[in-house]
């Protein structure tokens, strides 16, 4: 009878329904705790064609967004001898070969060259020439964004300033006011208030040619028009000339005062090219989308109706406007306005696919494992090192501490970033962030790609200098070992001119037990 009932039904509201089901399915499953981390039955991409809005460009680094996708996701370029080299999928609709990356890598660094677009248009992403308002791009380099999603390490893409991607001769891309709409998952944690970290819609010339020419979700901590609510980072639309959370500009929505730090965030924008426009965002993790924005098209002459150009832009504004940093891991765009009952399959398919789970593995320093780091000085056996405003220092830690402490002080051990027989260790909970020094201190700061960050971030171990636990040295200098002092982190030699460099209790203080993570 059902069924008899949606093939009576007009089309879309048929394929509403189905979405809807589609969507419900999902979360049921999620509720009843079926596994999730296979490749689902409906995608991104397959939730959106039954629901009459196709995708016309379907990126992501890290998994495929149709079901029966089994192509390249992206390129990676190695630096030794310039050889490139297509990472696909482990299976159909599944996620991505990252060991193919690792083996092709291995010994030398890469960058990221070319993202595949997954749909029939072949809108791929290459590194992004010069604009108006900056010089061409370079690639982002392939490892700095490990990740865990539907239980398999791969990577994302990680931008610094300096970095992005771009087609200006696109497929079946919104022009001229035509309606579209888009999704990316990003991250909250790695932002910036400078322009542009943007992916959608933009100029086929990487020149601002006036209002409305732009139609793209952007990311961060920029406010265009004040007032806006709260210290971000906030979804926004890069209609061009301004980053707009209403047909005003400024917030109209007290309530929205940014996502905060969710490590993983899915960012919505909508758009019927004429008189209308919406912006939602959800936690990529967990639960539902929530709508900030849904009304008219901003009030300045130009943007009603829209002028789209049809270029597709990652991480940077529409004239190449560069100096934003930002993360991505997929992301669409689809013809036609979406429903929102599509737009929550979406996010529901997103979530049970488990951005930034565990690994699986935990408690060693083998790559992949989820450790903390805990002292071994008699002052502190219940101190652990985690990252605090950015630094790393030392603190208790215990079961009935902060979710958000426990969070700091768990590590990802990573393969070293200058040696793989080293290690370098990702903050859990900021993915893409490693413990570096600079001074000789020890910070939490994004991967950035450099030779120099490279060394700064990797340690090589040995047996407890104490005859306990494990010792850590840095990789550019092997004299000095990781050491809390004052309860703050070093890299300190056994003697020497700077405080943290005393000989008393140096051993003990060199000295860290690994052990099983505070957060699971």
């Amino acid at each position: 009878m059902f069924l008899r009932f949606l093939r009576t039904r007009p089309r879309r509201l048929r394929n509403a329904t189905l979405a809807a089901l589609s969507a419900l399915v999902t979360v049921l499953a999620l509720a009843v705790g079926v596994p999730q981390a296979s490749a689902a039955s409906s995608l991104p991409c397959d939730i959106y064609a039954t629901a009459g809005t196709p995708c016309v460009a379907a990126h992501s680094l890290v998994r495929a967004l149709y079901s029966s996708y089994n192509g390249s996701l992206y390129q990676v370029q190695r630096a030794s001898d310039s050889a490139t080299a297509d990472i696909g999928l482990l299976t159909a609709g599944g996620y991505a070969n990252a060991a193919a990356q690792d083996s092709f890598c291995s010994g030398t660094t890469c960058i990221i060259t070319k993202i595949y677009d997954q749909s029939a248009r072949h809108n791929d992403l290459t590194i992004e020439g010069a604009g108006g308002a900056g010089v061409a791009d370079v690639g982002a380099p392939a490892d700095a964004l490990p990740v865990t999603v539907g239980g398999h390490q791969v990577y994302g893409l990680e931008i610094s300033a300096g970095m992005g991607y771009r087609d200006n001769s696109t497929s079946g891309v919104a022009t001229n006011g035509a309606a579209e709409g888009m999704y990316m998952v990003t991250s909250g944690t790695h932002v910036n208030g400078s322009c542009c970290f943007d992916y959608g819609n933009a100029e086929t010339n990487n020149q601002d040619t006036g209002n409305g020419h732009m139609d793209a979700i952007n990311f961060g901590t920029e406010c265009w028009f004040a007032p806006c609510y709260g210290s971000g980072p906030w979804v926004q639309a890069d209609l061009e000339n301004g980053l707009f959370q209403s047909d005003s500009g400024y917030s109209k929505n007290t309530a929205n005062t940014g996502t905060g730090a969710m490590p993983f965030v899915t960012a919505l924008l909508k758009n019927n090219g004429q008189d209308h426009f919406a912006l939602k965002y959800g936690n990529a993790q967990s639960g539902s989308l929530t709508t900030t924005y849904s009304g008219g098209e901003p009030t300045t002459s130009g943007y009603s109706p829209m002028h789209q150009e049809g270029a597709i832009v990652l991480g940077t504004g529409g004239d190449n406007s560069n100096g934003s940093i930002g993360s991505f891991f997929e992301g669409v765009m689809t013809a036609g306005i979406p429903t929102d009952a599509a737009d929550d399959s979406v996010q529901a398919n997103i979530v049970s696919v488990g951005y930034g789970g565990s690994t699986g593995t935990t408690g060693t320093l083998a790559a992949g494992s989820e450790i903390s780091l805990r002292a071994t000085t008699a002052c502190c056996t219940g101190d652990y090192i985690r990252h605090q405003n950015n630094a790393a220092v030392i603190s208790a830690i215990t079961s009935s501490s902060s979710t958000l402490d426990k969070n700091d002080a768990t590590w990802i051990v990573r393969r070293g970033l200058a040696d793989s027989s080293c290690y370098s260790f990702e903050s859990r909970n900021y993915p893409g962030d490693f413990l570096r020094h600079y001074n000789y201190q020890l910070y939490r700061q994004p991967m950035v790609g450099t030779a120099q960050f490279r060394q700064d971030a990797t340690f090589c171990a040995s047996t407890g200098k104490s005859g306990t636990g494990t010792s850590f040295a840095s990789y550019n200098y092997p004299t000095r070992y990781l050491r809390h002092y004052n309860y703050t982190v070093y890299i300190a030699s056994d003697g020497g001119s700077n405080a943290f460099d005393s000989a008393t209790s140096w051993t003990d203080d060199v000295s860290w037990v690994v052990t099983a993570p505070w957060a699971p």
